[in-house]
């Protein structure tokens, strides 16, 4: 699963072994880029490759600001290697999708969430994928799972929502009244919460809390799944 700390440890490591920036400033560059990236992940007056350099010169210190477009793009590589989809989890959603409808909702700006979509490869294995930036909405707002619900014609009550946030992903779903949620918590250590109906430790332990009734496979009433 991706994790922002696997990312900042082999950003400091590079930042330190490829371009000699002493570790200390190495990790308070990368921290600081981390926390101005996830408060505003892009800028549409700049090109969206442009953004996050221009994020690292700003959080790089000033004899190291020449390097912002090479750790630019050595992050972007990190970032989509961590985001890539391991062969086990697309073995389940090639599954799922015999049976299941597969919906995608993510929250974030248009452009930069799109490019996320596109270099994971990730319609192939939807139905449907909504992008807040797009939209009136964004999760925990019940509306944008009704408006996934919609254009997979299936009826909230036959819908499950999965999620690893409890706060966007199981409250949104809890609210739009869906059918169940499952949440995949982000850390082992993360406290116990009777917020969602199943907790699962890995997306690949889904099918054992999916309803086996006929009912809700393709084949009959459409069963979706929105992540």
């Amino acid at each position: 699963m991706y994790s922002n700390y696997d990312v900042s440890v082999k950003l400091v490591q590079i930042l330190h072994d490829e371009y000699g920036v002493p570790h200390d400033v190495a990790a308070e560059s990368g921290a600081n880029f981390l926390r101005a990236f996830r408060a505003r992940p892009d800028d549409e007056s700049y090109a969206l490759h442009e953004w996050p350099a221009h994020l690292w010169r700003n959080c790089l210190p000033k004899n190291y600001r020449h390097i912002a477009k090479n750790i630019s793009a050595e992050w972007l590589n990190l970032r989509f290697k961590y985001l890539a989809l391991s062969p086990d989890v697309i073995h389940l959603l090639e599954s799922l999708r015999v049976d299941y409808l597969l919906g995608l909702i993510t929250n974030g700006p248009s452009r930069a969430q799109w490019q996320k979509v596109e270099r994971l490869g990730l319609r192939k294995y939807f139905d449907c994928v909504l992008v807040s930036g797009d939209l009136p909405w964004e999760k925990p707002d019940q509306n944008i799972f009704l408006e996934a619900c919609k254009l997979l014609n299936v009826e909230p009550r036959n819908c499950i929502m999965v999620g690893d946030k409890l706060e966007t992903d199981i409250k949104g779903g809890k609210q739009a009244d869906l059918l169940s949620t499952v949440w995949i918590p982000l850390h082992k250590d993360d406290p116990e919460s009777d917020l969602p109906d199943f907790t699962i430790q890995n997306v690949t332990e889904l099918p054992d809390v999916l309803p086996n009734s006929p009912k809700l496979k393709r084949s009959a009433h459409k069963m979706a799944m929105c992540e």
